[in-house]
């Protein structure tokens, strides 16, 4: 019979500090996972740090300003254009919005009798026309407490989308101020991260994290450039069309250029709703253009745009526009360009050319 031998001290040991690892992993996935709302306002606010260091940019390097003062001054500058743009359309645009929520329910009734098919309603006045209704039924003799019923599902519903504006308010006002202390001081906040890390590992974790940043800086200005040039297109082109608001249909297809693969199909579906109604041959228009936008922005814009773009793979954005929107909803799908840039460049820095050996195209990093 062959003797078994006792497990060593150090094997023990060893075993320990693996099932240690693996809890600790494990502890810190579900950490994250609970607080995934915060990092992804935590990361809202690096964006919006990332603009506002863009836009301080000329003032510093070419006014050779501070960097407070710079950062003062872009910020300042963001705050007037928005503003300016706000005085010179936001009268127009607010009234055609109006139109729009006007004329897209009856859009959408004229596509349901041609084809057989059934939409969502798309009415803003479902509440009010509820709301009403079960009023009137209220003031009656009869009916009083289906009335009564009817009039706080109104006020539910009204309630329910008010709370939902007010913490999307909330947490964009939180992402601005985040983004401010971060765009105050970025090297500090930067070596603050690189602190929690090992000695041996701080200037890898810290040309890591300045190479996310110049990435996401590329990439925020490719789509606010794609975003002014696509809504400035659609805009024109909807005027040509003769069709009904078309600031409006401009600036929303401009909105969800930031959304990628998937925002140009959404920012097409108000237009063509309202091309159909006006019938096939304004529909056909319609279709040609958003498909000459995406020519021009495709072939043209993004090849001038080529040295400040990340070059991820369609497919890959494609999947974690799914994916993140699914996890993380809304605020998921708009941040899903920058997250994924972030992704790409940690996979192509830290574990393709470091860890793997292999030669790779790292996004934002200085030739």
């Amino acid at each position: 019979m062959t003797e078994q031998r006792a497990p060593s001290p150090a094997s023990e040991t060893a075993f320990l500090r693996r099932v240690l690892i693996v809890a600790a992993v494990a502890a810190l996935a579900l950490l994250v996972w609970a607080a995934r709302g915060a990092l992804l306002l935590l990361f809202g606010a690096v964006v919006i740090a990332v603009l506002l260091l863009a836009a301080a940019r000329p003032f510093r390097d070419r006014l050779g300003l501070p960097h407070g003062v710079a950062l003062a001054a872009g910020g300042g500058a963001v705050l007037a254009v928005l503003a300016l743009a706000t005085w010179l359309v936001g009268s127009q645009v607010r009234a055609q919005i109006e139109v729009l929520g006007e004329k897209l329910p009856e859009a959408a009734q004229s596509l349901e009798r041609r084809f057989g098919i059934e939409l969502p309603d798309l009415s803003q006045k479902e509440g009010q026309d509820a709301a009403a209704r079960a009023a009137s039924r209220a003031a009656g003799s009869s009916g009083g407490t289906a009335g009564l019923s009817e009039l706080g599902d109104a006020v539910g519903r009204i309630a329910a989308v008010g709370a939902v504006v007010l913490d999307a308010l909330s947490a964009l006002l939180l992402a601005v101020v985040g983004g401010v202390y971060l765009a105050a001081d970025p090297g500090n906040q930067r070596r603050g991260v690189v602190a929690l890390l090992p000695r041996n590992q701080h200037r890898r974790a810290e040309d890591f994290l300045q190479t996310c940043g110049r990435a996401l800086d590329g990439w925020l200005l490719a789509t606010l450039a794609s975003m002014a040039a696509v809504g400035t297109l659609v805009g024109l082109g909807a005027w040509a069309l003769g069709l009904p608001a078309a600031l409006a249909l401009g600036l929303f297809a401009a909105l969800t250029e930031i959304v990628p693969v998937v925002g140009p199909i959404i920012g097409a579906v108000p237009a063509l709703l309202l091309a159909l109604g006006a019938g096939g041959g304004t529909l056909l228009w319609t279709v040609l253009l958003f498909l000459a936008v995406q020519q021009i922005e495709s072939n043209v814009l993004q090849p001038l745009l080529q040295k400040r773009m990340a070059d991820v793979p369609p497919v890959l954005l494609l999947l974690s526009v799914v994916a993140v929107g699914t996890v993380l909803g809304i605020g998921g799908l708009v941040l899903a360009a920058p997250i994924t840039v972030v992704a790409f460049v940690a996979v192509q820095k830290l574990y393709v050319r470091q860890t793997l050996g292999n030669p790779a195209e790292v996004p934002g990093e200085e030739s």
